[in-house]
């Protein structure tokens, strides 16, 4: 085999090595940039989750309020027992 061709063969396995190592690290660069959105994906579900559960509890407890509270329907702040000085009847 002449020189040549030895400097050849040397010179497109290097190239062959190179591009196969570029597009495995490519391959893995990509694969690691879909796991972390794969990530951030849960951890929305995961906040998501949270807040309605928290959201329910709240609703809960507002029921649970209003069946031990009476809210009165008067605008200007005054119970009907109280008597309203400075008011004409």
């Amino acid at each position: 085999m002449s020189r040549a061709s030895k400097v050849t063969l040397a010179l497109t396995s290097a190239a062959t090595a190179g591009i196969v190592y570029f597009v495995h690290w490519t391959q893995e660069a990509d694969r690691a940039a879909m796991h972390a959105g794969v990530e951030r994906d849960e951890e929305r579900q995961r906040i998501k989750r949270e807040r309605q559960a928290e959201f329910e509890m709240q609703r809960r407890l507002e029921e649970e309020y209003r069946k031990l509270q009476t809210v009165s329907g008067n605008i200007d702040g005054s119970s009907e027992g109280e008597n309203n000085i400075g008011q004409r009847t």
